[in-house]
């Protein structure tokens, strides 16, 4: 089934309720998703809702991990498929954490290899949801900040690694993409945006 809107938040309120910190989870997911929506509206896209709906989901598979979230991505992806969830759909939790499809473009260092993170995932074609989601999640710890603000953050939290250049690089790109598209920066669109 696709991912509706009502069936993301009935998967997200699970979620967060067998979960230590879902006050936390609960607050990036729904900031995620809520920032998504008003990007896509402002991209002209015809279905604010569903970018709304896959923001609050991306990070599912929180709730399957001990502790450590390193495996969030591929718990959520198949979490997903079992609830019956589009595969076109499932993959948002795979892709939110790795820009241009590629498992070392990301915050905190190189994961460890997964089929899914590797073979698949580079051979996933991102579409624009997933595009602005991967954006959205660079903008939003618990409320929308600058990408510049949220980097800062990932840094302090993640540290310093080989991938740390090439991530900023193309975050910074993601944004540039976004803003080419809408004409104007990003934070425009979001008057309380957090510098």
């Amino acid at each position: 089934m696709r991912l509706t809107l009502e069936k993301a938040k009935e998967l997200m309120n699970h979620a967060a309720s067998v979960m230590e910190g879902k006050e936390n989870f609960l607050r990036h997911s729904t900031s995620v998703g809520d920032t998504a929506a008003v990007i896509a509206e402002a991209a002209g896209l015809e279905a604010p809702d569903y970018a709304r709906a896959l923001g609050y989901v991306h990070d599912v598979g929180k709730h399957l991990c001990e502790k450590n979230v390193e495996w969030h991505d591929v718990l959520g992806y198949e979490y997903l498929l079992k609830q019956g969830i589009d595969e076109q759909d499932a993959w948002i939790c795979l892709t939110h954490s790795y820009i241009n499809g590629d498992y070392t473009c990301q915050a905190g260092g190189i994961p460890k290899e997964h089929p899914l993170r590797c073979e698949k995932l580079k051979a996933h074609p991102y579409n624009t949801y997933e595009e602005i989601i991967n954006l959205c999640d660079l903008m939003c710890l618990f409320d929308t900040m600058t990408m510049e603000k949220r980097l800062i953050d990932l840094l302090v939290r993640k540290g310093v690694h080989e991938n740390t250049h090439y991530h900023i690089v193309e975050a910074l790109k993601l944004k540039e993409k976004f803003e080419k598209r809408i004409g104007h920066s990003l934070y425009d669109l979001f008057p309380d945006i957090n510098y």
